[in-house]
Order: C-alpha cells, then sequence, then structure tokens
C-alpha cells in the first residue's frame, strides 16, 4: 500500500475571483474538494506547505489526507494551476477517495538497473523511454506511487511492451483490454549507426567542369588557325 501524507486545510467561505486574489495576497491557496456522497467543499492551504508538496513525484500519484481541524478526508490531486512565470499555485482540485472503488490514475514509471544492462554496457546503444508515467486501476489500498521497470535483461535490439510490465497486487492496466495494439514499446534499445557523408552533386559537377575546360581550349584555338 502507498504511504499516505497528510496536507492541513482550512475552510473558506468566499468564493469568486476576487476573493481567491485577496486569500492569495496572504500566502494561501484556493482549492476544492468533491466528489463522493459529500458535496463539494471549498478550502484553503498555506501556500509554502502545498508548494514544498508540489516538488515531489508522491503529491500527484498518491492518496493525500486532507486534514480539517483534525477530520481527514482520503482525496487524490486532480487539477493543479500554477502561475505563468511565477513560482505560484493557483488553484487545486482534490477528489475524494472511496475505499471501495477502484481508482484511475497515471503513476510515474522508475528505471532500474539499466546501467548494468547488456545494452547499457555497450557503446553506441541508445536507451529509449517511450513512457515516463503509466495509467493504471486499482483499490485505492493497492495504489502504488510509482511501478519499478528492471531493466537488468536489457540487450541490444530489445523492446519492452507495456504487457511485460510487472504490476503490483491488485494492479491493472485497463489500456491493455483494449486489444494489441494498445501493447505499446515502453523501453527500446537500438544501436545507433554512423552516418557517412556523400560528397556534394554540385562540387563534383564543378570539378568535371574545369577539368574540362583546359582540353576545350586547343580544340577552339585550331578551328582558328584553320580559318586563317
Amino acid at each position: 500500500m502507498a504511504t499516505t501524507h497528510e496536507i492541513k486545510v482550512e475552510r473558506r467561505d468566499d468564493d469568486g475571483r476576487g476573493a481567491s486574489r485577496r486569500l492569495r495576497k496572504t500566502g494561501k491557496v484556493p482549492a476544492i474538494v468533491y466528489g463522493g456522497e459529500l458535496a463539494p467543499v471549498s478550502i484553503q492551504i498555506e501556500h509554502n506547505d502545498v508548494w514544498l508538496a508540489s516538488q515531489h513525484e508522491w503529491f500527484y500519484s498518491a492518496i493525500l489526507d486532507l486534514s480539517l481541524n483534525g477530520d481527514v478526508q482520503k482525496v487524490l490531486l486532480r487539477d493543479l494551476q500554477r502561475h505563468p512565470f511565477k513560482q505560484q499555485l493557483m488553484h487545486l482540485d482534490f477528489q475524494r477517495v472511496d475505499e471501495n472503488k477502484a481508482i484511475r490514475i497515471s503513476v510515474p514509471l522508475h528505471f532500474l538497473n539499466q546501467e548494468k544492462s547488456p545494452a547499457g554496457k555497450k557503446a553506441g546503444v541508445l536507451i529509449s523511454h517511450a513512457l515516463n508515467e503509466v495509467e493504471i486501476s486499482c483499490l485505492p489500498k493497492h495504489l502504488p506511487e510509482y511501478i519499478e521497470v528492471d531493466l537488468a535483461n536489457l540487450d541490444v535490439g530489445d523492446i519492452v511492451h507495456l504487457s511485460e510490465v510487472q504490476l503490483p497486487e491488485g494492479v491493472e492496466i485497463p489500456e491493455l483490454r483494449l486489444g494489441k495494439e494498445h501493447d505499446v514499446a515502453v523501453v527500446t534499445a537500438q544501436e545507433m549507426k554512423e552516418e557517412v557523408e556523400a560528397a556534394p552533386v554540385e562540387t563534383a559537377v564543378a570539378g568535371a567542369t574545369a577539368a574540362a575546360a583546359p582540353a576545350a581550349a586547343p580544340a577552339a584555338a585550331a578551328k582558328k588557325d584553320e580559318k586563317k
């Protein structure tokens, strides 16, 4: 089970753009909690606290504990709005989690042992990560903060497909149920080929013309002598 993380919040009564602007000037971020059988609730969070949390990978894929005066609700981050150029969070959306219902969320992929693999040890081999995250479905109690992809046996020419990723207990990838065409590549290892530069055509033609010019000059001189 993934580790949960507590974030302290406060309830807010004022809504609207004007109220949100005033709130941000006081160093807080407006947010909303929705979902489940409860009505949506407008909340506010200390900007520094949630900013620090947003620098961690788990903030985007883990179950979060929103604590309102000791009343804890388990949620997932569903949307985050940032300022266009300032290091400032503008608004957050959280969705309540039902422990008995499966959730769908994208989690990051962590690639292990790439440098120790046969492909990683060979020079001139390009190892590409086609995916850095994957959408999964599971009950909240089975939610992993990330999924590990072991590349210890990766060799030149190998392709690791989505269906080959080892999933934790109780976790599935819904996309794989849609058919083989959705079993996309996650990692590829290809040998890089050196390109041989061909001589420019224009240079070759120019050289041929220049070589022919001296030969043409004596022929022209001979015709002038005949006329005389």
